[in-house]
């Protein structure tokens, strides 16, 4: 395993936070995505109010990295619900593993796939409550 990071979901004021926590904590803003800048799916058409939402940024506090997303209009949002945890590994069998323990007692969420970020990602509630998101980094970031 690579590291957890602590990932916030918002709803539809990402670039609002990320501003807020780079102003609060002096952050660094190692990036942000959009859902705009997604590769285009005819099967999945982005509804235009989606575009300027943030799909993913990363900012670093300190030894931090604080991960951050929106979610999609029209999906549920409910406070305590909006802080979760990201895993990042390095092995995708390593990834397996892990996803399925935390999936024991537990809801899966998205079951684990390939995204263009990753070649394996799903996120997954365990039996306590907690959501998880489970990455595997692609070869090029290892």
């Amino acid at each position: 395993m690579l590291s957890l990071h602590p990932y916030l979901v918002m709803n539809g004021n990402g670039q609002e936070a990320v501003k807020f926590y780079e102003h609060a904590f002096g952050a660094e803003v190692l990036s942000v995505q959009k859902f705009g800048d997604m590769p285009d799916n005819p099967e999945y058409p982005m509804p235009a109010e989606a575009k300027d939402r943030v799909m993913n940024a990363h900012l670093k506090v300190g030894d931090t990295d604080l991960m951050l997303s929106d979610t999609m209009p029209g999906m549920p949002y409910q406070v305590g619900d909006h802080v979760t945890i990201a895993v990042s590994i390095d092995d995708i069998e390593k990834s397996k593993e892990i996803f399925g323990k935390l999936e024991d007692g537990g809801k899966v969420i998205m079951q684990l796939q390939e995204t263009f970020w990753s070649p394996s990602y799903g996120q997954v509630t365990d039996k306590f409550g907690v959501t998880w998101q489970v990455s595997t980094l692609p070869a090029e970031n290892k």
